[in-house]
């Protein structure tokens, strides 16, 4: 019988009593042994969340039902429950995509443009549905874009310049630019805002969708081709090509429906406080940790990061 192995971290505010017992519970419903242990993180001392990574095997691993079982403790013990199924090897280098809206930011910026011309409700209804995978997203996008016809472009500086941080985005981008990942986003926004956080946080690369302005003033459309779930997919693949990465060497993050593929995609792809179609679906899962957290997922230490 083949013997398999996986990684367990978990990331929680605090490290209980009542989370190691409900871990140890899960590894002998699926019959796992731990072999190796290593606290990446202590919330006493580096200041965010606590996090421990067990190294598990098992003869015959069911993966995917360990992860949904960690995914349902997740959801009861306040705590991230992550499984990867492959082992890391040495950590180095290689390629983070993000999506922008919800994940780099704690908004979605076409709502609040829409806020600002008055229809508000009417998109943010279209928006919740789209990232719900509820409705085709290109359709959704163009419908929800034409709402915005004869918005002032001036409102657009005025929201750039106020986008609001997602909770460990500085600190993530901070240590990966210092590790050597390259980093872009890849978003079903626009790149308007693209440019502006890309500047803010130093991101290498952006794509995104080209608001078409005329005479100061939004039009309602954007140049093709739209930043869809296949296109972002496609994007990660060839930026990583052209950087002579493997797709074993990539790590997507993102929270809606138009990124599960892209997610699927990369060689870690981790759904972030996503809606539970997409948290279902990924293979990682992130929603009480900041985005920092993804640096542990990635195997460091607290000690190879800069606060």
């Amino acid at each position: 019988m083949a013997r398999g192995e996986v990684i367990l971290t978990v990331l929680a505010p605090r490290f209980t009593a009542d989370i190691q017992s409900q871990i140890e519970a899960l590894r002998s419903q699926f019959g796992l042994e731990e072999i190796a242990f290593q606290q990446l993180s202590n919330a006493s001392s580096s200041g965010d969340m606590d996090c421990i990574e067990q190294r598990l095997v098992g003869d015959e691993i069911d993966v995917d039902a360990v992860r949904k079982a960690a995914l349902v403790l997740s959801d009861t013990l306040n705590a991230d429950i992550v499984v990867q199924e492959r082992l890391r090897g040495p950590v180095s280098p290689g390629l983070v995509c993000f999506d922008m809206d919800s994940t780099l930011i704690k908004t979605e910026v076409i709502d609040e443009l829409a806020r600002r011309h008055g229809v508000g409700d009417v998109v943010a209804e279209v928006t919740e549905r789209a990232m719900r995978g509820e409705l085709d997203f290109k359709a959704s996008f163009r419908e929800r874009m034409s709402k915005l016809a004869g918005l002032d472009e001036a409102v657009l500086s005025d929201i750039a310049a106020q986008l609001p941080l997602m909770e460990g985005s500085e600190r993530l981008i901070t240590n990966l630019k210092r590790l050597g990942y390259r980093t872009a986003i890849l978003s079903g926004g626009f790149t308007y805002f693209a440019r502006h956080l890309q500047e803010m946080l130093g991101i290498d690369e952006i794509h995104a969708n080209e608001l078409v302005i005329e005479k100061g003033k939004v039009t309602g459309e954007v140049r093709e081709p739209i930043v869809d779930a296949e296109r972002k997919a496609e994007l990660l693949e060839a930026i990583a090509l052209r950087e002579g990465l493997t797709l074993e060497q990539t790590i997507a993050v993102g929270d809606g429906a138009n990124d599960l593929k892209m997610l699927a995609k990369a060689g870690m792809g981790v759904a972030f406080r996503a809606k539970p179609m997409v948290r279902a679906q990924a293979r990682q899962s992130i929603s009480i940790a900041g985005l920092e957290g993804v640096l542990y997922l990635m195997g460091y230490h607290q000690n190879d990061l800069t606060s």
